[in-house]
């Protein structure tokens, strides 16, 4: 499949460095995250796909029929064209690390595809994800870095999903972290921080295996 696949923003970082996928919220694009994600990173190839449903205007990766229900029959297909695409991406650039940053809608879709291949990443950061299914794991997640974050008062990804997905990961063997705040949807100054954390680690922990 051509990594045309989904229309996106390139931010070239330094050769054979780390490459960061990036995956916006509902109604976002492909610029939400990318000031962010320089400022996480700095030095990172930067590739950020737009969704390619639109619900009543607003992208989305995937479609759904009611608030925390999926259409999951969409959800499969998006999952595979965005394994295809990444994959595209990855051998074309060659990175050092593979990292992956989504938000809600693009938390989602992220997770998805780290279950249908875990080995597309060294480590993912699922900003206030709602995984409502069981998920269906095809290859390992031990030892995968994973950074949750999550609003202990989100009435869109309410804290005992939060805890479910935790509860999930940990059982597959997964390096997972969790960061907390007292509000609600929004992204906070303690998650970003966590995420500016978690990503040097993971990309600095890429280099030193190499």
């Amino acid at each position: 499949m051509s990594n045309e696949a989904y229309v996106h923003a390139v931010l070239p970082g330094s050769p054979g460095g780390p490459l960061l996928f990036l995956f916006h919220g509902t109604g976002g694009d492909e610029h939400q995250l990318v000031p962010l994600a320089r400022d996480l990173l700095p030095g990172a190839t930067i590739i950020s796909p737009r969704g390619d449903v639109s619900e009543m205007g607003a992208a989305r990766f995937f479609r759904r029929t009611g608030e925390g229900v999926y259409d999951m029959d969409d959800l499969a297909r998006a999952t595979r064209k965005m394994a295809a695409f990444l994959r595209d991406r990855i051998e074309a650039e060659k990175p050092s690390a593979v990292l992956g940053l989504g938000y809600s809608n693009g938390a989602n879709i992220l997770a998805s595809v780290l279950f249908a291949e875990p080995a597309l990443f060294d480590a993912t950061v699922l900003m206030h994800p709602l995984i409502p299914f069981e998920p269906n794991v095809r290859g390992s997640l031990a030892d995968k870095a994973v950074l949750v974050t999550a609003g202990r008062h989100d009435p869109i990804c309410p804290p005992n999903m939060t805890a479910r997905l935790e509860s999930y990961l940990r059982a597959e063997g997964a390096d997972v972290t969790v960061e907390w705040h007292d509000g609600g949807h929004e992204i906070r100054p303690s998650e970003i921080d966590a995420a500016r954390r978690f990503l040097d680690r993971s990309a600095n922990k890429s280099k030193v295996d190499e």
